[in-house]
């Protein structure tokens, strides 16, 4: 019966952390020639994109080398992408959490990948 119960509790917190688990912010780092690295941020705006890239790029440098950047370029893939420009889809975005302010519901319309950043580097040592 214990053991039914430990099972039991083990599958249940398995299936709760797995429902709780959400997309990676960032990428691992792809090596390309000349000793340049290239990694991808994603966030719902375009500065938690680039952070989540900077701090990709940090990660693959190390505590002994500084990442310089070589090239950036962040894009917008927000839900709206194609039916209108960034801008209306923030306006929309901003109209959508006042009116779910006002009625009590969760209105959110940003995903977690809505803006992606691909930060091409190089290391340099410190």
């Amino acid at each position: 019966m214990n053991k039914l119960i430990g099972l039991s509790a083990a599958a249940t917190a398995a299936l709760f952390l797995t429902a709780c688990a959400s997309n990676p912010t960032s990428s691992l780092a792809i090596q390309k020639e000349n000793n340049q690295y290239e990694v991808t941020g994603l966030g719902k705006s375009n500065i938690i994109s680039k952070n989540n890239a900077i701090s990709a790029a940090n990660k693959t440098c190390g505590s002994r080398a500084t990442p310089v950047v070589v090239d950036e370029q962040t894009t917008y893939n927000g839900a709206l992408k194609g039916v209108v420009d960034e801008q209306t889809g923030q306006m929309i975005q901003a109209a959508a959490t006042v009116l779910g302010t006002i009625s009590g519901r969760n209105a959110q319309l940003a995903q977690d990948d809505d803006y992606q950043t691909v930060l091409t580097f190089r290391c340099q040592a410190n």
